[in-house]
């Protein structure tokens, strides 16, 4: 059994997610939630970096950069779908947003139409990096 990563920071951005969703409803544009969620964390008093820049290198060299949604606590990368599922893209791009911004944690979250869901990924090159819950 492997050891929870951040459970109480994990706890708190998931109870913010459900309250977003639960005040707006579903079916709203991925923005619209983001300045929700925004706004919770500032009366939280969660820290967090909004559309964090990350350079993308290979040996070195810029390749691009990648735009995190939220940073949250200088700990979990908290990326945002409006998606009815997740894909493996999307998970595949929440690795790679772990290993150049060099995080443990990161939660996929959509706030779509019907409902909240979520996946809690670690960082990590196997199968077992990636964690629902």
């Amino acid at each position: 059994m492997t050891e929870i990563i951040y459970p109480d920071l994990s706890y708190r951005i998931v109870g913010i997610l459900f309250k977003v969703h639960n005040q707006l409803g579903g079916g709203l544009q991925e923005k619209y939630y983001q300045q929700a969620i925004k706004r919770e964390f500032f009366t939280n008093n969660i820290p967090f970096l909004e559309q964090l820049r990350v350079d993308f290198n290979y040996n070195g060299s810029f390749l691009g950069r990648y735009y995190l949604d939220f940073v949250v606590d200088h700990k979990i990368v908290l990326e945002l779908k409006i998606t009815p599922a997740f894909s493996k893209r999307d998970i595949i791009q929440v690795l790679n947003y772990l290993k150049q911004s060099n995080l443990k944690l990161g939660i996929l979250a959509s706030l779509n139409r019907n409902n909240v869901f979520y996946k809690r990924i670690l960082a990590g090159n196997g199968p077992n990096s990636s964690h629902s819950s």
